[in-house]
């Protein structure tokens, strides 16, 4: 059996044990019962709760996934088993604020914030503390140095397993000799792990966009100079790239969080150049691209096809909850901004009033506040998602904010009973 298909019997049977505060009472009715009526997971229709003045349109698939669920019951557990000894977490656990507060609350330091800047010299950590490696992974130079000092890397770490598929695929390209062009963010955690472990095997580079990968189709097309490489995409590749050599075979893969059809278009595009540059045909382009399409993580395609059946819905305006440095969530906002009003908002506490919302844009990285963001018309049909690291509370805390500007409380209640059915 292939080690995805293992991945994900393993999802659907195992059951995290995750703290009671991330749980909803209305989020697990509701996933229990879509679960039961689809378990192929084939239906992408949102789920309603139909509140009366206010329709709330739930997607199909939301919130937690396998590596974060993961990735808390470890570090939850390895808090819970170590009492009276130093625990830190290499950077943020996953994207989502309330979680690493928790974790900081319990006695966890930071030794890193999330841009890899440092926040507590290694060289103050002995043998005898405890360092979690977080759902993105880390470099291998990172993990050498925290070796070095006798800290067992491998006891805590919760580095999710898709982000090691990825790690797997790429190691398996570099063996045939083809350079690996990942398409991430630079900064972005996973990205620099994945590129870490990849450029130990083979030539790396990664692109951000479709921009930056047109822009690499112009070298390897030898339309531009070669030395205009290394100054456009500095600090994006690894020791020694040589343009002339390394580009003559590729392979993309992605950091997992990204907009899966970015990545699929980017593939697509630096195929096609292959095949226009070396006169391959569909049957041989595999001597100069490598078939790399299964390196797309499970949680993040589902949840963008699952925004793209809630956006099938008729509705005035989307909201979407999670960490603002959260790429995946911030993916899911960028496809709802395509077909209306979008809040990208971290907890409930950023509703206001029925007149006013503070909400994250990450184009500029600005908190912003609008007034007017609710329809006065009624019925006002409202759109729900959450990005892989947020707890299902959240949701169901921003769930009830709304209900109660309609005077629909009660309403909700009765839906935990209904679903619950």
């Amino acid at each position: 059996m292939r080690k995805t298909a293992i991945l994900y019997l393993y999802r659907v049977m195992k059951n995290f044990d995750i703290p009671i505060i991330y749980r909803s009472p209305l989020i697990s009715a509701i996933k229990n019962r879509r679960r039961l009526e689809d378990k192929m997971k084939k239906d992408l229709t949102p789920t309603l709760l139909d509140l009366g003045e206010v329709q709330i349109y739930l997607a199909r698939h939301f919130g937690f996934c396998y590596g974060v669920e993961n990735a808390i019951e470890i570090s939850f557990r390895t808090i819970a088993e170590n009492p009276g000894k130093r625990i830190f977490l290499l950077s943020e656990m996953i994207h989502n604020p309330q979680v690493n507060a928790d974790l900081q609350s319990r006695g966890v330091r930071f030794l890193q914030d999330t841009h890899g800047e440092q926040l507590m010299p290694f060289e103050e950590l002995t043998a005898a503390d405890i360092v979690i490696i977080p759902a993105f992974g880390t470099t291998l130079e990172i993990e050498r140095r925290l070796q070095a000092i006798g800290i067992q890397t491998e006891r805590y770490n919760t580095t999710c397993p898709f982000v090691e598929k990825v790690w797997n695929r790429s190691s398996q390209i570099a063996r045939k000799d083809y350079t690996i062009i990942v398409h991430g963010k630079p900064g972005h955690e996973e990205t620099r792990a994945t590129f870490s472990h990849a450029a130990a095997e083979t030539s790396t580079l990664v692109v951000k966009d479709m921009k930056e990968a047109r822009e690499l189709s112009e070298y390897i097309r030898g339309n531009e100079p070669a030395e205009g490489f290394y100054h456009r995409f500095k600090g994006q590749y690894s020791a020694g790239f040589d343009v002339q050599r390394d580009l003559n075979r590729i392979g993309v893969v992605n950091q997992t969080t990204m907009l899966a059809s970015d990545t699929q278009a980017i593939a697509d595009h630096l195929r096609q150049t292959m095949i226009e540059v070396y006169g391959l045909t569909d049957a041989t382009v595999g001597e100069r691209f490598a078939d790399t399409r299964d390196t797309l993580c499970y949680a993040t395609l589902e949840n963008q096809n699952a925004v793209f059946g809630l956006l099938g819905v008729d509705a005035e305006l989307a909201i979407v909850v999670g960490g603002y440095n959260s790429s995946n969530t911030s993916h899911l906002v960028e496809l709802c901004e395509e077909k209306m009003p979008t809040y990208f908002i971290s907890s409930e506490e950023k509703i206001l009033s029925p007149q006013e919302i503070l909400h994250y844009d990450f184009h500029t990285k600005t908190e912003k506040r609008q007034t007017g963001w609710l329809p006065e018309h009624r019925p006002v049909r409202i759109l729900v998602s959450s990005g892989a690291s947020c707890p299902d509370a959240l949701v169901e805390a921003v769930i009830r904010k709304i209900a109660g500007y309609y005077d629909a409380s009660e309403t909700v209640e009765s839906l935990v009973t209904e679903f619950g059915a």
